[in-house]
């Protein structure tokens, strides 16, 4: 198996978890509770800042030109439309002001700026990957889509040849730069792995909390 491989293989609880969450399953009915989406939603708008600036740095730590290439144009594609369909769908449920960040997401927070700060492309790497490739996990269903734009189009946003193709480069990355890394920057690389799907599945619970 190859790097990325490896590293989704041992976290394949937590990620069976978190891939086939509570959450999830009722996103694709359509049948999720409106107050846990708009808890749901307004903790992951708060990632937008960070995450645009994780795939900046990214874009910045690259060794390779078409991978260069290809991780601004997703940053272009975050910036305009997932930030869109936030602003039309925290409309809808009614949240009109930031939400304070929960522990989870806190700490997604956190992880994203000492990826940044760190300078490294394998890390800044490892924790994209993740990120997206988790979701296209979940989202990549052959159900039908629910009818509900609301729920239907953030299954969309991580789903499709574009979406499939850009978690194919991250892993391809990763891939490659841990081929040519030490055992000391691959072992990081799977701390973090393993940091960040661990708070992909405590993001999920977070949104039911009291409710």
């Amino acid at each position: 198996m190859s790097f990325s491989e490896n590293l989704r293989a041992a976290t394949s609880t937590t990620w069976h978890a978190a891939t086939r969450h509570r959450f999830v399953g009722e996103l694709w009915a359509g049948t999720v509770d409106d107050a846990v989406l708009a808890r749901y939603l307004a903790q992951d708008a708060l990632f937008v800042d960070r995450f645009v600036a994780l795939l900046g740095a990214a874009v910045a730590g690259a060794d390779d030109t078409e991978a260069r290439l290809a991780i601004a144009r997703q940053l272009g594609l975050v910036a305009s439309d997932e930030d869109d369909y936030f602003a039309r769908a925290l409309g809808r449920l009614g949240v009109t002001t930031p939400a304070e960040p929960l522990p989870p997401t806190q700490g997604f927070l956190d992880l994203m700026d000492d990826a940044r700060r760190s300078g490294d492309y394998g890390v800044a790497l490892t924790v994209l990957l993740v990120a997206e490739w988790l979701y296209l996990d979940w989202a990549a269903r052959p159900d039908a889509a629910p009818p509900d734009w609301l729920h239907r189009e953030w299954i969309d946003l991580h789903r499709g040849s574009g979406f499939t193709a850009w978690v194919d480069l991250l892993r391809a990355e990763t891939d490659r730069v841990a081929a040519t890394a030490d055992d000391v920057a691959r072992e990081r690389m799977g701390e973090i792995f393993r940091r960040t799907v661990d708070l992909e599945l405590a993001f999920f619970d977070a949104a039911y909390g009291d409710l």
